[in-house]
């Protein structure tokens, strides 16, 4: 029998718009915190559906509760959307500008047409290679960590589903693109593979996320915009 002096777990989701520079891990824990101070229990559990990085922004679902955090898989499934900036200029150690960046040369810079031609190559169903800075686990360690001790991970090719690519602002060696693509695809390692089709430079300058699923960024709040206390009344139902 529920003891009704103790506090029910709220259950529900939220979307998020995620600020530069924040893990997705570090907005679970605001909320919960926000949560916590409007009587929720000590125990609640807060995930995420879908890490972003610290250098993208847009949109984190973040479950709340154990009903919530149990439909994660189904959440991480949805069709991802993305916008994308390419600097088509330099190559980076982490295929985005955390990383030692190297300036490549070019003797002419690829005209749209030719873009447009390289960005049709990556549709549909490719082998992507996971970026040596990446979560990846190898033989019980995180890719990322080998790559800092110096190890060279080996990142093995696997089936990834973008769905469509286009280019939204290109004047080179910035690249500006909309896309549309499923679970585990890396945007590093398309800014990447684009750069090398092409003969230039690539790495990933900025990342928005736009979608995940259903939920849009239109549909996002900010942290900041939050009620706090958080109660249940403030979450959106789950799906």
């Amino acid at each position: 029998m529920t003891d009704p002096r103790q506090p029910t777990t709220p259950v529900g989701l939220l979307v998020i718009d995620k600020p530069l520079g924040v893990s997705s891990m570090s907005v679970c824990r605001v909320i919960k915190a926000k949560l916590r101070r409007g009587g929720a229990p000590k125990n609640t559990k807060v995930g995420h559906g879908g890490t972003l990085d610290p250098l993208a922004t847009g949109v984190v679902v973040v479950l709340i509760g154990r009903e919530a955090t149990r439909l994660c898989d189904q959440v991480m499934a949805g069709e991802k959307r993305y916008l994308a900036e390419v600097d088509l200029a330099h190559r980076s150690t982490t295929d985005d500008r955390e990383g030692e960046l190297t300036e490549i040369s070019v003797l002419r810079a690829p005209s749209r047409d030719e873009v447009r031609g390289a960005c049709s190559r990556f549709v549909g169903t490719i082998a992507q290679a996971p970026p040596a800075h990446s979560a990846i686990w190898i033989d019980g360690e995180r890719a990322y960590k080998l790559a800092r001790a110096g190890e060279a991970p080996e990142m093995k090719p696997r089936p990834v589903i973008i769905h469509a690519i286009e280019i939204l602002e290109y004047a080179f060696p910035r690249l500006v693109l909309d896309i549309r693509c499923g679970k585990g695809t890396y945007i590093r390692s398309l800014a990447r593979d684009l750069g090398l089709a092409l003969g230039t430079g690539g790495m990933l300058a900025g990342l928005r996320r736009t979608a995940v699923g259903e939920f849009t960024i239109d549909r996002a709040s900010t942290l900041e915009a939050l009620p706090d206390p958080l109660l249940e009344g403030d979450l959106l139902p789950l799906p």
